[in-house]
């Protein structure tokens, strides 16, 4: 298994129940696929770099974990179909396998 970090955000009107969930679902993939999460780190509300669908802010969410290469695939189209997720990133870290 390979180290891995995703960083995404979701929009500050979001409420905590619907982002509590999209966390769950999130580690309910990488953990269905016989990967690890090794640690969330919540941000909280930060400001945007540039405005993204009429936002200025977002709220980020942080996530080192382990999993198989051809298991992210399906993590990202997850993140792509979830409504709640703006925007996100996956990458590989090396420093850490």
């Amino acid at each position: 298994m390979k180290a891995y970090e995703l960083l995404f955000f979701v929009a500050p009107s979001t409420d905590e129940e619907t982002r509590a969930n999209t966390l769950n679902r999130i580690q309910g993939v990488i953990t269905a696929a016989q990967g690890t999460v090794d640690n969330v780190d919540e941000w909280g509300k930060r400001k945007l770099a540039y405005e993204i669908n009429g936002l200025t802010d977002g709220v980020y969410t942080l996530i080192d974990f382990h999993a198989d290469p051809a298991e992210v695939a399906e993590l990202d189209r997850v993140l792509r179909i979830t409504d709640a997720v703006v925007r996100h990133m996956i990458v590989k870290r090396t420093d850490r396998d």
